[in-house]
């Protein structure tokens, strides 16, 4: 059987999370604590800030997590399904797919929003930041996924984000975008073997691609 993971917010569900005010808050509280992080051109990204905190100041990175917590209840609260998600993944199913979750929300948050929305009777594995060492574009998730399933035939990850298409990349598993930046996927370097504007499509061009062409 194949296997299709998915990622969470902006691919199966909307929500208003907004990674750069969460990432923002994030840095507040560390400069807060330990002074003005370099400055630098691009502006620090919640990962990094987590890997920040990590190695040199631990003793924040509980109340970092928390930041990150809070914003995701917040935008979980308001999730509503993304038009043609539970299409997506109840005909990855109907075409033979075993199906996954992988996202670097929490468990707390995300397995309620799935089961308010009638996504996690599909789902045959919910993989969060609870169960990863690192959080995407890492590939930590996919050892999860891997260790979990026993995949024997097409593996494919869908998402929306170049932060997805780069943990695809690192694990070796070819990347669906959906309703990504193109700018973005190029100046990641980021190439998907396909770029779906319906998520619903998803599973006509599962049905359509080459047996056995992607592994």
């Amino acid at each position: 059987m194949g296997l299709c993971a998915f990622d969470l917010d902006h691919t199966l569900v909307r929500t208003p999370l907004d990674l750069a005010a969460m990432a923002a808050d994030m840095r507040a509280l560390i400069e807060r604590a330990r002074g003005p992080l370099p400055a630098r051109p691009e502006r620090y990204r919640v990962g990094e800030l987590v890997a920040w905190a990590k190695s040199r100041a631990p003793e924040l990175e509980p109340a970092v997590w928390a930041v990150a917590l809070e914003h995701e209840r917040r935008a979980m609260a308001a999730a509503s399904l993304e038009p043609g998600a539970l299409a997506a993944v109840a005909g990855a199913r109907r075409a033979g797919f075993r199906t996954a979750l992988w996202t670097n929300n929490a468990r707390a948050v995300t397995v309620p929003a799935l089961e308010r929305l009638g996504l996690a009777a599909l789902l045959d594995l919910v993989v969060t930041r609870d169960d990863m060492r690192a959080l995407k574009p890492d590939p930590d998730g996919w050892r999860v996924i891997a260790r979990h399933f026993s995949v024997t035939d097409a593996a494919f990850v869908v998402g929306d984000s170049w932060v997805d298409g780069l943990a695809a990349a690192a694990a070796g598993v070819p990347f669906v975008a959906y309703r990504a930046k193109d700018e973005d996927l190029a100046r990641w370097g980021v190439t998907p073997v396909a770029r779906l504007a319906d998520l619903a499509h998803l599973p006509d061009w599962l049905a359509a691609r080459p047996s056995g062409a992607l592994r």
